[in-house]
């Protein structure tokens, strides 16, 4: 097992601390991602008041900000905390207030007038401004995003389990919240994959650069990105975001978090369910419905106030979550089997298993005004999680993997505030890692289960996986990074934001999967011979499976938002992006490698080219051509904000995870063999015939690894192209969004056109070829070359070729939740063709074909075509609150392999499993809050978590069979479910 790292994060952050101090001199800038911006014009007596003296202050914090109107009245206050804001004008002497409330990266038009002049303040009521105080909340709708708001209140009232605040995001057309039959979850956007998610919280990206999931830590995990409780609202982008945001070519989510007010206050929450309070799964009910123990408890506490009122605050939040997840190990492959011949050691170790899970996740914040013109705020994360994974099915206990996912994230932000420009900059330090190991060191134990064919024996099933994990790694990133921009607001009509940012962050991939060696046996041969190994040995004078690179990234933008005249906006910028990766980029193939590749007479007349996947250390170069042209617009028909017609067109770029770039550099140093024995009846099932006979001695620690020095075994080699690019997604929508009047409410609604076309996606495909040098048999549409390995092992190649394209029809109405209605809803329904030019799920393989013109366009994975969400909050009186959310969605395509034409002509053919349904969940809940009389309000609150208890499965039999056998169990569904069963949650809670 590797040690694990350590780290003294109070440390860190005084360090970070004392570096941005320093700093604080330096030329101001601006992240202004999260910032509201309030706008509008000024005018006294019907005419522009110029020179007018405009101040907004935050009714919670008594954060202050005064700018004075250009010559036409015009005003701009940017960079705002969102919140509630009062409002004050002063102009020819006279003035007048009024309070807004504005949401996180929200634009709020708002006309201010002085002298029985009419305000306006996007589509609410004429009123007068110095003779009336109008309290309420600006929707922004002359904007050419994609975007919708995700208010406190939702996040407070709708039903939810996981406490994940992402999993919000679910009711914008879109977008989905995975959450898979393990309980790991994420985001998605279409038919792009989730690692091209970005994440910004108060300005901060918190993207992963190693693996996937797009945010950092949030691969193969039940745990949350961040505290829900330090969460006050956010923002999704699904298409069109501006020149600011970088390393995306998804969606982007725009979060800001609670500060501290001038009043003391806090909340306390505790949350359970359990095993009597669940309905049994499929799985339970087959095996006699008794249902294993299973428990999920969620705990936090959150409060703030002031140090100094009104001028520097705190805010510190702590949640925890402990799962117990129930697992059932079972003999697999049943009834081609006697149960008996399985050794008792082994059947003993099937029945319940569990599955622990345990999160502990800390979040401060300072926030210092020391006047009007500055905001320093210093903030910090921790998150911490062990999780017990892969046990159940055929994977006992022994064979699980303990996985430590850790993420540190600290922020130093200075912001400066002139009367036309806004600077703010971000000093920041990150250090993640995300380590599985396994629970036992040693051998592992695989049963399987053959058949005798007329030369060899197939194998049909695996009975049980026992014995020492394969896993084995330990993978982050850790660095800093300086973050500046500037807002400039005096140019009349235009706001125009620039920025540039540089990131020193060290990226690391510790993989030595494999160096438990994991032993194949054969009930139907021998219980105590194995028949094959795969094992993982370090070469001496290399680093062994220890993969770092010292990136540096640098990014740089300019944006300008141009008010053409009171209908027309423009909203037009590019940004460029560099990274460097110089494990990538000063890699040097073994010259034993080098020579074997170009001398290997397979690749002599294959469609790829040896000396485009060999380096020499000075033939690859970091990507320089990631411009990016981002242009919107919006047409406001009647100059009331109430129907707009808006669209856009633009370029994103992501980058390539070092997940799968150091695979090439992983390989060469810590080579991971596959080998077999010679059976106990004596026939030898390599392709080749090349078997080694069986010595008990290997079972014995560092005996294969001498086996692996003193014979030249074949390896898997794995080659990036040496002209490797980034992928990118453009991104094209038009749509119109109406704000209407409906039984004494106003409405939104909005619909969309959105054609997203994403390109350079990284891939895996085999480099083996035929004598020939083709790749599939001659006449033949299928067959991968496997046994073709070259006598130095199998080759890998990397390109770029992952290919999406998706078109999307998406519609959307929502009618606010406000204190004076006391409800609110919304529908968000998105019709998706999403297509992909691989049959990749998750992993970045294409081994089926030599490229991707052989599969044409498959439908993406996991997106349905229709889906359907809903949400309601009603304030039902006597504080009592309830609320539902309904999701539909239609069944998705299936890519399946298709071998009734032949062994040679297999396809990949996709289908729909039975029913136009293919996802469907009612949540709803309830609370009662209690005034007690002095400071203290008690809560209670229900969910009912799948209502109707409606079963989702998850896995499907998708083998058509082979030639003249079709599979009759083809498109018939397993035990696996996803979404749960009905489960009734409980929560308590506290708020003073």
């Amino acid at each position: 097992m590797n040690p694990q790292r350590r780290r003294n994060p109070v440390r860190t952050l005084l360090n970070t601390a004392l570096a941005g101090c320093l700093l604080l001199g330096a030329a101001p800038a601006i992240a202004q991602s999260t910032g509201a911006t309030i706008r509008g014009q000024v005018l006294a007596d019907s005419a522009p008041a110029g020179d007018a003296t405009v101040t907004v202050t935050n009714t919670a914090t008594g954060l202050s900000r005064t700018v004075r109107s250009s010559a036409n009245g015009g005003y701009s206050v940017a960079g705002l905390p969102p919140g509630t804001y009062r409002i004050q004008v002063q102009a020819n002497g006279r003035g007048g207030s009024r309070e807004l409330t504005v949401q996180v990266g929200q634009t709020a038009t708002v006309d201010l007038g002085v002298g029985g002049v009419a305000e306006t303040a996007t589509a609410g009521a004429a009123t007068t401004l110095d003779t009336v105080q109008v309290v309420g909340t600006a929707v922004e709708t002359r904007t050419s995003e994609i975007a919708t708001y995700i208010s406190n209140k939702q996040i407070e009232a709708l039903p939810q389990g996981t406490r994940n605040f992402l999993a919000f995001a679910d009711t914008v057309p879109g977008m989905q919240f995975q959450q898979d039959a393990a309980g790991n979850t994420r985001l998605r956007s279409g038919g792009q994959s989730s690692s091209g998610i970005n994440v910004y919280i108060d300005g901060v990206g918190q993207k992963g650069y190693t693996l996937p999931g797009g945010v950092g830590g949030q691969d193969s995990t039940r745990g949350n990105p961040f505290p829900q409780s330090a969460i006050g609202e956010y923002k999704v982008i699904t298409s069109n975001y501006k020149a600011e945001f970088d390393q995306i070519s998804s969606a982007a989510v725009v979060a800001a978090t609670r500060s501290g007010g001038n009043e003391f206050g806090g909340s306390f929450f505790w949350d359970r369910t359990s095993t009597d309070w669940r309905t049994a799964t499929p799985a339970e009910k087959k095996a006699g419905g008794e249902k294993v123990p299973s428990k999920e408890e969620q705990y936090g506490v959150a409060f703030g106030g002031p140090i100094v009122r009104d001028r520097l605050n705190f805010f510190v939040a702590y949640e925890a979550k402990e799962y117990s997840t129930p697992k059932t190990v079972w003999l697999g492959a049943q009834g081609r089997y006697d149960e008996a011949d399985v050794p008792r050691d082994l059947r003993d170790q099937t029945g319940p298993a569990a599955s622990p899970f345990k999160q502990d996740m800390y979040f401060g914040k300072l926030t210092w005004t020391p006047d009007d013109r500055n905001l320093v705020e210093l903030s910090a994360q921790v998150r911490e999680e062990d999780e017990r994974i892969g046990v159940g099915d055929q994977n006992t206990a022994q064979r699980a993997t303990v996985n430590r996912n850790e993420v540190a994230r600290y922020d130093l932000r200075w912001q400066y505030s002139g009367d036309r420009w806004l600077n703010d900059v971000h000093l920041t330090f990150e250090d993640l890692s995300w380590a599985p190991q396994p629970t036992v060191d040693g051998n592992g134990y695989i049963l399987n289960i053959s058949q005798p064919t007329a030369d060899d024996r197939l194998n049909i099933g695996t009975i049980l996986n026992s014995g020492a994990s394969p896993n084995n790694q330990d993978k982050g990133q850790e660095g800093w990074s300086l973050q500046n921009d500037l807002t400039f607001s005096g140019w009349e009509g235009h706001t125009v934001k620039m920025g540039v940012k540089f990131k020193d962050v060290e990226v690391r991939a510790v993989e030595r999967n494999y160096s438990n060696p994991q032993f194949y046996y054969d009930l139907a041969v021998s219980t105590a011979q194995p028949y094959q190994v795969e094992f993982a040995t370090g070469d001496a004078g290399t680093p062994g499976g220890f993969t770092t690179s010292a990136n540096k990234q640098f990014g740089i933008y300019l944006q300008d938002d141009w008010e053409v005249n009171e209908r027309l906006t423009l909203n037009y910028g590019v940004r460029w992006d560099y990274e460097t990766t110089p494990n990538y980029e000063d890699f040097v193939t073994p010259a034993a490698l080098a020579e074997d590749i170009r001398g290997y007479p397979n690749f002599q007349n294959a469609d790829w080219n040896p000396e485009d996947y060999i380096a020499n250390g000075r033939n690859r170069d970091a990507f320089k051509g990631a411009w990016q042209p981002r242009l919107g617009f919006s047409y406001d028909l009647g100059a009331d904000q109430r129907h707009v017609i808006f669209g856009g067109a633009g370029r994103a770029y992501d980058r390539n995870l070092f997940d799968y770039l150091q695979l090439e550099t992983n390989r060469t140093s810590f080579g991971r063999y596959n080998f077999y024995f010679t059976d106990a009846d004596g026939v030898c099932r390599r392709p080749g015939g090349d078997c080694v006979a069986w010595d008990p001695a290997y079972l014995q620690p560092g005996a294969l690894d001498r086996l692996a020095a003193a014979v030249d075994l074949p390896r898997e080699w794995w080659l990036n192209s040496n002209d490797l690019k980034v992928p990118y997604s453009d991104q094209y929508s038009l749509g119109m969004r109406n704000a209407f009047g409906l039984g004494g409410q106003t409405w939104y609604s909005e619909v969309t056109l959105s054609y997203i076309r994403s390109r350079d996606g990284i891939t895996a495909r085999v480099g083996n070829r035929r004598p020939d040098g083709s790749f599939l048999p001659p006449g033949h549409t299928w067959g991968t070359p496997w046994g073709f390995d070259p006598p130095f092992g199998r080759v890998v190649l990397l390109d770029n070729l992952y290919e999406t394209k998706t078109r999307s029809v998406l519609v959307k109405l929502d009618k606010p939740y406000t204190s004076a209605s006391r409800w609110g809803a919304t529908v968000a329904y998105t019709y998706t063709r999403g297509r992909q030019n691989t049959n990749a799920d998750g992993w970045i393989d294409m081994f089926e074909y030599p490229d991707p013109s052989h599969y044409g366009w498959l439908p993406s994975r996991g997106v349905p075509e229709h889906r359907l969400v809903t949400t309601g909050i009603w304030d039902a009186g006597w504080g009592i609150t309830l609320s539902g959310k309904l999701t539909l969605e239609s069944t998705e395509y299936r890519n399946a392999t298709n071998c009734l034409p032949g062994w040679d002509d297999c396809l990949i053919d996709p289908y729909k499993p039975d029913g136009s349904i293919g996802y469907k969940r009612l949540d709803l809940a309830a609370s009662k809050e209690w005034d007690t009389g002095s400071r203290f309000k008690l809560r209670v609150r229900a969910d009912l978590l799948n209502a109707f208890d409606w079963t989702n499965w998850d896995g499907y039999d998708d083998w058509y069979g082979g030639p003249g056998e079709p599979n009759a169990g083809f498109g018939r569904h397993q035990d696996s479910i996803v979404g749960g069963t009905r489960t009734f949650k409980l929560s308590f809670g506290i708020d003073w």
